[in-house]
C-alpha cells in the first residue's frame, strides 16, 4: 500500500516501501486489495492501488458555485486537496449517525486524480485481500447502467459458528472521478 496502513512512527517509509512490494505481488497473483469504509450502514471498498493515504477529517473551506457533493478544500502538510463527499456523490441519501467529525478522508493517488483529491467517508474499516473469485461482477452491472460499481465483493465472515457472507460494493472509483462536472 501506500502510507495508509503502515504510517505508525519511525521507520514508516521501509515499512512503506515492503508493503508496496508486497501489494504488488498479491496483485500480480489475482488477488484484490481494497480499503474498506463505511457510507451509511453499507460497506464499500476502492482499489487500494487508487489510495495514496487515509487521513482524519479535518476542517473544510467550502468554495463558492460548486457542485453539492463537492465539499470544498483541504490544507493536507502545506498542499491544497479538494474533497468530494462520496455519500453525496453516489446520491446515497441516508445520513450518517456519527458526527461529521468522525469520518475519514481517504486521498486518492494523484496519478489517476490528476489534482489533489480526496473522497469524504463515514469511516475506513480495513485494508483487505480478495481472491477474484470472491467478487460477483455480473449482479453489479445488471441493475443499472452507472459502470462506477465494479463488483459485489463476498467477504465471509464467521458469526456463531456459522460461516456467513458480508457484501461490500466495489467501485470504481476512477471512473467517479473522470466524471466529476457530470454529477
Amino acid at each position: 500500500m501506500t502510507q495508509a496502513a503502515t504510517e505508525t512512527g519511525g521507520g514508516a517509509s521501509a515499512r512503506t516501501a515492503d508493503a508496496v512490494v508486497k501489494a504488488r505481488e498479491l496483485h500480480q497473483s489475482g488477488k484484490l486489495q481494497v480499503v474498506e469504509f463505511l457510507l451509511g450502514k453499507e460497506h464499500y471498498a476502492v482499489d487500494l492501488f487508487d489510495v495514496r493515504e487515509v487521513v482524519e477529517y479535518t476542517s473544510i473551506t467550502q468554495l463558492p458555485n460548486t457542485p453539492s457533493y463537492m465539499k470544498g478544500i483541504i490544507d493536507l502538510r502545506g498542499e491544497i486537496t479538494t474533497i468530494i463527499d462520496l455519500k453525496e456523490r453516489l446520491n446515497i441519501l441516508e445520513k450518517s449517525s456519527q458526527p461529521v467529525e468522525n469520518s475519514r478522508i481517504i486521498v486518492l493517488d494523484e496519478k489517476i486524480t490528476k489534482a489533489k483529491t480526496g473522497i469524504m467517508v463515514d469511516d475506513v474499516l480495513a485494508v483487505s485481500t480478495f481472491e477474484r473469485s470472491d467478487v460477483d461482477s455480473t449482479s453489479a452491472s445488471a441493475g443499472s447502467d452507472d459502470a462506477a460499481i465494479l463488483g459485489i465483493i463476498k467477504k465471509k465472515i464467521r458469526e456463531k459458528e456459522q460461516e456467513k457472507h458480508e457484501l461490500i460494493i466495489w467501485i470504481d472509483i476512477r471512473h467517479l472521478i473522470s466524471n466529476l462536472g457530470d454529477g
